[in-house]
Parts: C-alpha cells; structure tokens; sequence
C-alpha cells in the first residue's frame, strides 16, 4: 500500500472505525429482520468491500447477488442516465431486499434502481450505503442504514475509485489533487 499512500492526501475513516461501523449495521439489520431471509444486492464494483464485511455481520439468512448500475461510466460526475449493465440473477419476487453501496452523493443511481426493484415484487427494498455525500444530493433518496456521512471531497478507498484505482485501500482517504493534475 506505500505505492498508493504517496496519492492520498488524508485518511477521513480509518480501518478501525470502518470495522466497527460496519459491525453496527450488521447489528441492526439483524434486528430489523429479525425471523426473516433477506436478499443482499452489492453494487459493483465499489460495493465489494463493504458487502463482504457487512454479510458476515449478520446473522440471518441472507441470499447474495450483484448488478452494475451506473451514471457515472468512468467519468467524476454523474452523467444522469441510469444503465443497468448487469442484473440480478435471482428472482426478488415476495422477498426483503437490502441494496448495499459504497457511496451515495446526487442520488440519481439509487432513486432510478429503487422503483425497479419494486416493480419486480420485492416484499421491501431498504438501501446500505457505506458512505452519504449528502451535500451532493440531486434527487431524494431514503436510505435506512448509512455507515458515515461525509464531507464533498474526492474519496477513495474500502471500494471507492478514481479510473477503477485505489479501491483496495483499507481506509477511505482523500485524493491528492496531484493525482487529478497528472491525469490531464
């Protein structure tokens, strides 16, 4: 990770605190379902991290399965068209869905793939996001279980990318601005 940490400006969330945060929402998911099967969703690919760690927090029975849904291609912001690149592979019909995110900052992505889960007969659809970039937020969106909210800065690590790197950080850290600069 020293090739890396030369790109990083600051370290926001340490390992620890992510650690524990995540051990938190497993906690309560469990409660919330408690007695019931729920369906995991990760987004890819920046969902991964948190998805992994979280099912393993909760202690229920949980179904697992992932979709690519962008507005972001490989651009920095969204560019508000909803693409469903890969779907589920599992029928949700009648079943409670928790769809799993590493960040949420307009809104666009979750507030388009929410209604579509529903319309397919989900019994609920409930959103865990690991990170809420609120101050960015477009369209409204309910999110039950957030880990952190945070500031609007480039972040990157525990999933998060910049040009599919760095999401194997431990940490969610910000983005030197060099890294920005080198890229033009």
């Amino acid at each position: 990770m020293e090739n890396l940490k030369h790109d990083i400006k600051t370290v926001l969330i340490t390992r620890e605190q992510i650690a524990k945060r995540v051990r938190e929402m497993g906690q309560q998911i469990t409660k919330d379902y408690a007695g019931k099967e729920i369906v995991l969703v990760g987004i890819l690919k920046g969902a991964m991290p948190f998805l992994c760690d979280l099912m393993r927090e909760i202690d229920l029975p949980v179904i697992l399965d992932t979709m690519v849904v962008s507005s972001y291609g490989d651009a920095t912001t969204s560019s508000g068209l909803v693409k469903i690149k890969k779907d589920l592979d599992s029928d949700i019909r009648g079943r409670h869905v928790i769809v799993v995110e590493d960040i949420i900052d307009t809104g666009i992505t979750m507030a388009a793939l929410t209604p579509i889960l529903e319309k397919r007969g989900a019994a609920s659809v409930e959103l865990a996001i690991f990170l809420d970039k609120r101050e960015r937020r477009e369209k409204e969106v309910n999110v039950k279980y957030i880990g952190y909210e945070i500031p609007d800065k480039f972040i990157v690590g525990y999933g998060c990318d910049y040009a599919q790197k760095y999401r194997n950080l431990p940490e969610i850290c910000e983005l030197d601005n060099k890294v920005f600069a080198q890229a033009k």
